[in-house]
């Protein structure tokens, strides 16, 4: 129970005490009420123009990261364009010596067919030697 009791005779003592701080502060306040008022609006007037002002800068800041990530993008974009023409190029080259090699191995055959062939035809047309 003393306890309680003291508990709320240390809450009473608080509230006496901040009250006449409060009343204090009052009294002995360097400016009057307007003058403080006004001054806490020119505080919240400067406090949200420097808070533009770093909106301001924060919004170019980003707006040149963009820029710069852009022009980066755009860069990685115009290498992979190079390498996959580059490819091609070689591609296209690859399958061009390929066509060049089949013809030259067609013709190769196509000879050596024709050389069969009249070899055969050539063969076939003599009359048969009698063998002893």
């Amino acid at each position: 129970m003393s306890d309680e009791r003291s508990g709320i005779q240390g809450a009473a003592w608080f509230l006496a005490g901040l009250g006449v701080g409060a009343l204090i502060g009052v009294l002995y306040a360097p400016k009057s009420g307007r003058e403080t008022r006004e001054d806490i609006a020119q505080g919240a007037r400067e406090g949200s123009e420097y808070l533009r002002a770093r909106g301001r800068q924060a919004a170019e800041q980003v707006g040149q990261y963009v820029d710069k990530g852009r022009e980066q993008m755009n860069q990685y974009a115009g290498r992979g364009r190079e390498i996959v023409d580059r490819g091609r190029a070689q591609w296209e080259d690859f399958v061009e010596r390929g066509k060049n090699i089949v013809n030259d191995q067609s013709s190769r055959v196509s000879a050596a067919v024709d050389a069969g062939r009249e070899a055969y035809q050539a063969n076939a047309q003599k009359p048969a030697e009698p063998t002893a």
